[in-house]
């Protein structure tokens, strides 16, 4: 799965605030745990600590009040470089105090005599910079007290207010008729929830990220005569983002009653909530009515208002628009949600040129300029409002392709200061403001990745650990808090669930070298290359400072010299190399003390350094796809360890993986109680023993089993309570024997067995919880559907030579939830029954080399939901009833959006999609 970030142009403060409360909370855990490491320096970080605290306060109102006066903004500067100076000393003097700590032994011993002097040296440098730092912090303490900082006045502000940029978004895209383009579905389909026979008061919502026309659609269905007839009155209501219940419950009163002239009581003005409620609902009581509240963001507003809305079972309607999906399933029993999705492009090209050719002949585009007024549209990603906004830019300029050319090179800086597009920038902004603090420098991370590159939501997820992004809670995992952290901005239309994926920029945060500049200067702490070629140089001062270090793959062989780069980054939290075409990892990995995150996936190394073992903080190690065959012993050592992938072979699938290939864990790896992650590794019998001690174990996948080994590997796999995914692969066609696995994890969701199975294990009926199922060569006999069907969580199914018989019959409200069945070399199947009513939400059928299946599955056409068929070297036969008009078969697959068929001609395919 990948994102899609919504651009935003984000305030200089908040990353600032993120440094300081970041150390705050690293502080706070030192004094608190390591109070007896510290000696004389506890006083010393404690005073740094409080002074901090202090300066986060007044960070956090500037940011509120959003002042930025150029005084204010160099003091905030300071505050981020002492920041960053003190968390750099603090890590290097816990560094130091953690070897202190495990030292032991005569070999411990013996190395710190032969290193004293350096240690001694480092110690002492370490001591002095402590004091030096604490003066500073203090310097710049006086200093916002001195000129006055702590008193902002709060009235004041260079940025519009938001209820300003509210009603300025709102205005804007009040379109034309047009001027409206993609919505005829949208706006039919709220026309029929607004008229349909339900007689409960409904509440409807517009759901969609800033800019998307939420507004603009409820505007066309609030307008439309047909509404205007059936209720009997009608008022709407622009909620603001910080929003005053008594506010909003008195304009609706006005609304009411001067559309009938109606005359307010004379205490109107002194009335509170339950009698603005008692005063509306008396008059709609007997009504019909439909009322649109605009923009809405506090998922508690309705539950503060819900009083004044009568459901007098007359089919009234409460309207929604909002950027968080909270709010519209927080609303209680009886509502509907309308998604808003970015337009298409055919739709997105008629808006752009309706708005920037608006005065040509047929409002088209001239020839010349097409290549670069496309260019210009996708850059948009099919927002209406970015697309209006800079179609409207454009309508003023030359029809010359030099000028056209000139502000497509510099749309990210015309989007942050040409006034002409500031809409853009105040609508997106005001989803950014409303996150709380804890998600707003999650969202920020997102800039790191280039644009259009892909972020698996799970590499995002240990990313913002390793961070240190997210805050332990009581009875959940740090990855669990971060799903959630992820779950709330995909909820709230900041990140969008998609293909590709697009991240913003932003200042002082991080930076993204393409290789036009010859040299990186700047005090950076998070850096993405996008190699070309050229040779990387960094400044010193970078270098010593990155915290995150990303080189995305390229073409050409990265110039880095990992070797020097590596030997700089001592502070390193983050480095990604995943796709980089490097062959070896220097020893000077080692020095590397702070790194919690090292993505080494689709690289070309063979080996790792034995210095890797001293990497003690590295929470994740990914060597996935690489010519590794075996770790360094050391990696028993990581006992922060928390994620750990190795080899596998190029197969692949986007659900599942067929694992063939594995290599072996080293001893006491099993001894890594926080190890959440192990895939995937070879069978052994002293692993199969251990590894029941990782209880902590969310995803295990093993291969070789030999099947004398099975009961022992059940034994161990009963220990794993949280298991959420397992696969076991079987060595060569040895048998699985894995029935005496009596209680299976119960939170189990993903399951992959590849081996030999007599009959499917009778524990299969307990994984209540089972989302996704892949068996290989299992070449069962019985029946397998018709133990399968009790899985009734199932979303994904793939059956790979596991089945041996000639029949698969599908029955009535069998697999419920099903949306992906892969049916794949089943050399006996000549027969797939789909009854009515099975596979009620199946999107997509793939049928492949299931050579005796030489017709369309008996059914098919009562799979109504389906969206795509898939065929691939399926028998000449059945591929004529889909090609040829005159066969009856052909029309039962008319509702199918896509078929897809793969035919082998030689030793190449071929491809045909049918529509």
């Amino acid at each position: 799965m990948g994102f899609c970030q919504n651009h935003l142009a984000v305030e200089w403060t908040i990353w600032f605030i993120y440094i300081v409360d970041f150390l705050l909370d690293k502080l706070t855990g030192i004094l608190l745990q390591e109070a007896s490491l510290l000696g004389d320096a506890y006083d010393e970080i404690e005073e740094i600590k409080l002074e901090l605290e202090s300066m986060r306060s007044f960070l956090k109102d500037a940011e509120r009040t959003m002042e930025r006066s150029e005084s204010v903004e160099t003091w905030v500067r300071q505050v981020r470089e002492v920041a960053h100076e003190a968390e750099d000393i603090i890590d290097e003097f816990m560094h130091h105090k953690d070897k202190e700590k495990h030292k032991s032994g005569f070999k411990g011993i013996t190395k710190e005599i032969v290193h004293f002097p350096k240690n001694i040296t480092a110690r002492y440098q370490i001591a002095t910079k402590l004091p030096k730092i604490k003066v500073k912090v203090r310097e710049i303490s006086d200093r916002s007290k001195r000129y006055g900082f702590d008193k902002l006045d709060e009235g004041t502000s260079n940025y519009m207010s938001r209820e300003s940029w509210q009603h300025y978004a709102e205005s804007s895209i009040f379109f034309g008729e047009d001027k409206i383009v993609g919505m005829e579905e949208k706006t039919e389909e709220m026309i029929e929830w607004l008229l349909e026979y339900e007689q409960r008061r409904t509440i409807i919502s517009i759901v969609g990220m800033g800019g998307l026309g939420k507004t603009t659609l409820a505007t066309r269905v609030y307008n439309d005569q047909r509404i205007k007839q059936q209720f009997n009155c009608c008022t709407w209501i622009s909620v603001t983002q910080i929003h005053d219940s008594n506010e909003l419950l008195r304009s609706m009163v006005r609304e009411f009653f001067e559309t009938k002239q109606l005359v307010l009581p004379n205490n109107f003005g002194t009335m509170n909530n339950i009698q603005l409620m008692a005063m509306l609902f008396h008059y709609l009581h007997q009504k019909r009515y439909v009322v649109v509240l605009d923009d809405v963001w506090d998922i508690y507003l309705w539950s503060s208002i819900r009083g004044a809305f009568p459901d007098n079972k007359n089919g009234s309607r409460i309207i929604l628009t909002t950027r968080n999906e909270n709010v519209a399933t927080s609303v209680g029993v009886g509502y509907r949600v309308n998604h808003l999705e970015t337009l298409q492009e055919k739709d997105a090209w008629a808006l752009f040129c309706k708005t920037a050719f608006w005065n040509e002949p047929g409002r088209s585009c001239p020839q010349e300029l097409q290549p670069l007024a496309h260019a210009i549209v996708n850059k948009c990603e099919g927002l209406p409002l970015a697309i209006v906004a800079i179609g409207g830019l454009m309508c003023s300029r030359r029809k010359a392709i030099g000028e056209w050319k000139k502000v497509y090179e510099s749309l990210n800086w015309q989007l942050s200061y040409n006034p002409k597009l500031g809409q853009v920038k105040g609508m997106l902004l005001l989803s950014y403001k409303d996150l709380p603090f804890y998600l707003k420098h999650c969202f920020l991370y997102c800039c790191m990745f280039h644009y259009c590159s892909q972020i698996k939501r799970k590499k995002l997820i240990r990313l913002w650990v390793a961070e240190g992004f997210v805050k332990e809670r009581k009875g959940n995992t740090m990855e669990e808090v971060a799903e959630e952290h992820l779950t709330d901005l995909i909820l709230r239309s900041m990140i969008q669930v998609t293909e590709t994926n697009a991240a913003g920029r932003k200042e002082n945060f991080c930076t993204a070298y393409d290789g036009n500049e010859s040299r990186l200067e700047g005090n950076f702490h998070h850096l993405s290359v996008h190699d070309r070629g050229e040779k990387i140089r960094l400044s010193r001062t970078m270098s010593h400072h990155l915290r995150s270090f990303f080189v995305f793959k390229t073409d050409t062989c990265t110039s880095l010299s990992l070797d020097a780069a590596l030997s700089k980054f001592k502070l390193l939290r983050v480095l990604n190399l995943q796709g980089v075409p490097v062959v070896t990892i220097p020893s000077t990995l080692g020095r590397l003390f702070n790194l919690r995150y090292l993505n080494l996936r689709d690289t070309k190394i063979s080996e790792l350094p034995k210095s890797i073992k001293m990497l003690r903080n590295l929470q994740t190690l990914d060597v996935w796809n690489t010519n590794v065959r075996r770790l360094p012993s050391g990696i028993s050592k990581l006992t922060r360890l928390r994620h750990l992938y190795m080899y596998c072979n190029n197969y692949q699938n986007s659900e599942t993986s067929n694992i063939a290939n594995s290599m072996m864990a080293p001893t006491g790896i099993w001894n890594i109680q926080c190890l959440q992650t192990l895939a995937c590794i070879d069978a052994e019998e002293e692993l199969i023993q251990q590894v029941g001690n990782l209880t902590e174990l969310r995803r295990l996948d093993i291969t070789k089993l030999k099947t004398v080994h099975g009961p022992e590997l059940c034994t161990s796999i009963q220990k794993m309570k949280n298991l959420l995914r397992l696969c076991v692969t079987a060595t060569n066609e040895e048998e699985l024997q894995l029935e005496s696995l009596s209680l299976p994890p119960s939170y189990l969701q993903k399951l992959e067995l590849v081996g030999r199975l007599n009959t499917l294990p009778r524990w299969f009926e307990s994984l209540s919880n089972l989302t996704h199922l892949y068996l290989g060569r299992s070449y069962l006999q019985d029946d397998m559907v018709l133990s399968l069907h009790k899985l009734s969580a199932l979303v994904f199914l793939e059956l790979r030579k596991a089945f041996n018989g000639k029949i698969l019959h599908f029955k009535a409200k069998w697999f419920p939830k099903l949306n992906k069945l892969k049916i794949v070399e089943l050399a006996q199947l000549d027969s797939l029954v789909v009854e009515e009513g099975a596979l009620p939400t199946i999107q997509e059928l793939n049928l492949i080399r299931c050579l005796e299946l030489k017709a369309l599955p008996q059914g098919v056409e009562h799979l109504i939901s389906l969206q795509k068929l898939y065929l691939e070297e399926m028998p000449e036969e059945f591929i004529q009833m889909l090609r040829n008009d005159k066969y009856h078969d052909q029309s039962k697959v008319c509702h199918i959006p896509t078929i897809k068929i793969v035919c082998l001609n030689g030793q190449s395919q071929v491809v045909e999609t049918l529509c």
